[in-house]
């Protein structure tokens, strides 16, 4: 195949399972099995996402049928070796063993426009790792990825790209809710493509399993192919590693923070170790703020994956990493230092993030206290996240608060509702609120060193630059649970018309795009309680 000439760099440097046969079973001394997906001969290319002009694909080539076979799992192209990874992890927050890939078979690794990048279909059936499962996946969940990857890309948030999504023709049977209903659905196959899709969990395997010598081979290999930075492979090495890895896991989060996304699983087997989001399973999008919410109906009841938790449990994870490693890098204080610094920089961007999200230009001593404020008052009442922080830029410092408050009525739910003493609470933040925009632009008015002539354009120049600041920051569109839903809904009578529109308006979140404003608007009242728009399973 002239368009796609496949490397192994993973498979030829790292150890194999010495077993063919593709069939469950614990591994040992293996970072890796070969197995062969499955062909789907009635599959169907449904989407095929811009990653291929990234890549530097020929248009020719990806509206090819050779191009919609490979990816629609018909046909292995040639000198490439399929596998699945193995790992471990713990799995909300116990243990777990043995993982690995149980759905997903990478197909090959290519050099591209963008470098390396692996090649992984989800979904193209069972492999050594699949316990329990069947290795399918369904088109209601591979939408939701498909989707959610892109959006999160054009979001500017590290993660996994989605190279293609196709139907397979194979009826597969899942239990949507685990309540005993099971049903047929659509089979389907996401092409994901990364870097790397390596884990914290391929490091927790080996340390588990007491091989320091396959755990340093992982350990180089990762260094040398994706942490060029890092020089030197001895202890500082590995621990300047764990550092970066660190800092890109915090900066993911506050991103995901930024736009109120809720991973829901984060295990350690679902941490990328390049500090990309990975694994978009039962996620959500903050619709009314609320610290304590997860779309996950698994962890319903201690809601450990919960969004406000989301930093802290990205500790916890790479103190779990930090222990894997522990043997091979050997300096307890360094890989504790490692973590109190993610403590501390964690304090410090959210607020900066908070801070950018506000439409601040400069810095104040009282922000903190501002922030805590407000996320108290967001508290009151059902306030949409999204909308609240993109209306901010309909306020300006000599808006009286009451006009203040009305302008931002369109982000609340039930506004004609709200009760008199929480109106006061908002009345005495937006006051604050505005306060702290007049104080950034006597700040705005030192910085650039306006004569006194200018009071227009000072007042033009500021309001742009907060404008600015508050349009990049805050996104107008995300991928809400119940437009995903109503995507499913319509594929699955094999309509993809909404799927395509929606996709194009994802690919420029921050635009006001108003040919698409339908789509800026709150969990209507009917997603209250819609399965798939409020409450989420594994089941995929």
């Amino acid at each position: 195949m002239a368009q796609l000439k496949p490397i192994n760099v993973f498979t030829s440097t790292l150890p194999a399972d010495p077993v063919d046969e593709n069939y469950r079973r614990q591994v040992s001394q293996v970072a890796y099995s070969f197995v062969q997906p499955e062909q789907f001969l009635n599959s169907e290319v449904q989407h095929t996402s811009s990653l291929t002009e990234e890549l530097g694909w020929d248009p020719i080539y990806v509206a090819s049928n050779e191009f919609k076979a490979v990816f629609g799992s018909k046909q292995i192209i040639e000198n490439s070796k399929p596998y699945a990874m193995a790992y471990a992890g713990h799995q909300f927050g116990n243990w777990a063993g043995q993982l690995g890939d149980g759905r997903a078979i990478n197909l090959f690794q290519l050099e591209t426009d963008i470098g390396l990048q692996t090649f992984q279909l989800k979904g193209a059936g069972p492999t050594p790792y699949s316990r329990n499962g069947d290795g399918y996946a369904v088109l209601r969940s591979s939408i939701r990825e498909y989707l959610c990857a892109e959006a999160m890309h054009h979001l500017g948030i590290p993660t996994t790209r989605s190279l293609t999504i196709a139907t397979t023709g194979k009826q597969v049977l899942r239990d949507v809710m685990y309540d005993g209903n099971p049903e047929y659905e659509q089979g389907a196959i996401v092409c994901r493509v990364a870097p790397s899709f390596i884990r914290f969990g391929n490091f927790e395997l080996f340390a588990a399993q007491g091989d320091q010598e396959n755990l340093r081979k992982l350990l180089d290999y990762t260094i040398e192919h994706h942490f060029p930075q890092v020089t030197a492979l001895d202890k500082k090495g590995y621990l300047e590693f764990f550092e970066i890895v660190s800092q890109r896991t915090l900066d993911m989060i506050i991103h995901w923070q930024r736009v109120g996304f809720v991973h829901g699983v984060m295990n350690t087997d679902n941490m990328s170790i390049l500090g990309l989001t990975i694994d978009y399973g039962p996620y959500g999008w903050l619709e009314p703020y609320d610290h304590g919410w997860t779309p996950n109906t698994t962890d319903r009841q201690h809601k450990r994956y919960r969004y406000g938790a989301q930093p802290e449990i990205g500790l916890w994870n790479l103190l779990q990493l930090a222990n894997a490693l522990y043997e091979i890098i050997d300096d307890q204080s360094g890989l504790e230092q490692v973590l109190d610094n993610y403590k501390i920089q964690y304090q410090e961007k959210h607020l900066d993030m908070m801070r950018n999200k506000l439409g601040f230009l400069h810095k104040d001593s009282n922000d903190q206290q501002l922030v805590t404020q407000l996320i108290q008052t967001l508290h009151l009442h059902e306030v949409d996240y999204t909308f609240f922080f993109r209306e901010l830029q309909h306020l300006d410092r000599n808006m009286d608060t009451t006009i203040m408050l009305d302008k931002l009525a369109i982000a609340f739910y039930d506004f004609e509702q709200l009760s008199e003493p929480h109106r006061l609470r908002w009345l005495d933040w937006l006051s604050v609120y505005k306060s702290r925009i007049q104080l950034d632009y006597s700040k705005f008015l030192e910085s650039k060193q306006f004569t006194n002539d200018d009071e227009d354009v000072v007042n033009l120049a500021f309001a742009k630059a907060r404008s600015e600041k508050l349009i990049t920051t805050n996104p107008k569109y995300v991928l809400r649970n119940y437009i995903a839903q109503q995507i499913i809904d319509e594929a699955e009578k094999g309509n993809y018309s909404m799927f395509h529109e929606v996709y194009r308006v994802l690919q420029h979140p921050y635009d006001e795009q108003p040919e698409f404003e339908k789509y800026y608007a709150k969990r209507p009242e009917w997603a209250k309680t819609k399965v798939g728009c409020s409450m989420l399973s594994c089941s995929s």
